[in-house]
């Protein structure tokens, strides 16, 4: 479960870090999308956690992870607003 967690996390910046170099603002909203979908598997993943009782900083990592989508949602609106 830790390197799923792990995984997603990376691929949260990675994705947006790819879209950004891309040349059209529909490529770098689709790599977005797909960032705003890592953020979920991860809430998943740490619920899941929560759920078997595997870990103890479980509000924190949820409450990072709002904090997050929160701002990509932003960047998703401002990017489509520009569209």
């Amino acid at each position: 479960m830790t390197s799923q967690i792990r995984r997603a996390a990376v691929s949260v910046p990675s994705n947006i870090a790819e879209g950004a170099a891309r040349r059209s603002a529909k490529e770098f909203l689709q790599f977005l999308y797909i960032a705003l979908g890592s953020l979920s598997e991860i809430e998943t993943q740490i619920e899941i956690a929560k759920l078997l009782g595997y870990t103890i900083v479980i509000d924190s990592a949820l409450d990072e992870n709002v904090q997050i989508r929160r701002m990509l949602l932003k960047l998703i609106e401002n990017i489509k607003n520009k569209i």
